[in-house]
């Protein structure tokens, strides 16, 4: 009788993206891509890491060149960002979004990244419907001297497996209490992004979707002025649900006498004819999910969390059987 014969499946190719900010430091770089390389993953162009030009990772034209590589590779190569900060909003008129969107349908990439990528990520949707994922990067995510284990459960969850289903345990305080089930396209990221793009061709215009926010750095007052921008810009209202991912890193002063996120939450919570829930695993944090921007998701909430049923969007290959 024949013995089975093991089968070495070939790493999953990874395309980096450095179209914001450069790598403050090459270790941090250099142990995500170690990190990636031990799980199937292999960096075909690490020396985008190398480059420098003002605060970005690159002259305009290196990063412009970047996206328009997106989709060139092999079949179900995954596209990584390397980190946010700033920079996208500079080669957003010269982007060529139909040409990615061919590129990147034909050779089913998945595109992933979060902060200051929700720009390119959002542009693309409203200019093509291209749905890209809002996910881990390269530096703060594969790079941290340990990996986020929920992080990686999700991130490879997904990108595996075209229809995904996850369960969040988040009680929710105060407000409209909600029970039930809505479906919509899913979208959003970072809100200081998505109050970026108001009144540019930029925006998406979702009507009826689920929109998912989070920020890092900032306070309170200025949480609630951007939720109030896309509130009177008639965002908020047209979607069917809101939920809220972390808002890390902010202070509080004596002269907020109070005056805290919850606040702010109970105050959109009565403001908004819409559900608003809270604690989304997603934003500047280790543990994050990775969720398609553009793809369609059905809510179903109650009063102890909520779920996400996922569907509509590209994946990589499934991992092949380990004996034929």
């Amino acid at each position: 009788m024949s013995q089975p014969t093991t089968m070495h499946t070939p790493p999953t190719e990874v395309r980096l993206i450095a179209s914001s900010g450069y790598p403050h430091d090459v270790a941090i770089a250099a142990r995500g891509c170690a990190w990636l390389k031990g799980h199937g993953f292999h960096v075909g162009n690490p020396d985008v890491l190398a480059r420098r030009y003002l605060r970005f990772g690159g002259s305009d034209a290196e990063r412009l060149a970047d996206l328009h590589a997106i989709g060139t590779g092999a079949a179900h190569e995954l596209t990584l960002a390397v980190r946010g900060g700033y920079g996208i909003a500079r080669l957003l008129e010269r982007v060529d979004f139909a040409r990615i969107a061919e590129q990147a349908r034909a050779s089913q990439t998945p595109i992933v990244g979060h902060s200051d990528f929700t720009a390119f990520q959002l542009a693309y949707l409203a200019a093509t419907g291209g749905v890209t994922f809002a996910g881990p990067m390269l530096l703060a995510d594969f790079g941290a001297e340990v990996v986020e284990p929920f992080m990686w459960q999700h991130f490879n969850g997904v990108l595996r497996d075209p229809a995904y289903a996850i369960e969040v345990a988040a009680p929710q305080a105060g407000g409209q209490p909600f029970s039930g089930s809505v479906s919509g396209t899913l979208w959003g990221g970072n809100m200081a992004m998505l109050c970026s793009l108001l009144g540019t061709p930029f925006m998406p215009a979702i009507e009826g979707g689920i929109l998912f926010l989070e920020d890092v750095n900032e306070p309170p007052y200025r949480v609630e002025r951007m939720l109030l921008q896309l509130d009177q810009a008639g965002v908020l209202g047209a979607q069917r649900a809101i939920l809220l991912g972390d808002f890390s890193n902010y202070r509080v002063t004596d002269y907020d006498n109070g005056y805290d996120l919850p606040a702010v939450v109970a105050y959109l919570q009565e403001r908004l004819p819409v559900p608003v829930l809270t604690g989304l695993p997603f934003g500047h944090c280790p543990q994050k999910l990775t969720l398609p921007v553009g793809g369609q998701a059905q809510l179903r909430a109650r009063a102890d969390g909520f779920s996400l049923s996922l569907s509509g969007y590209p994946v990589l290959k499934a991992a092949a059987s380990a004996h034929i």
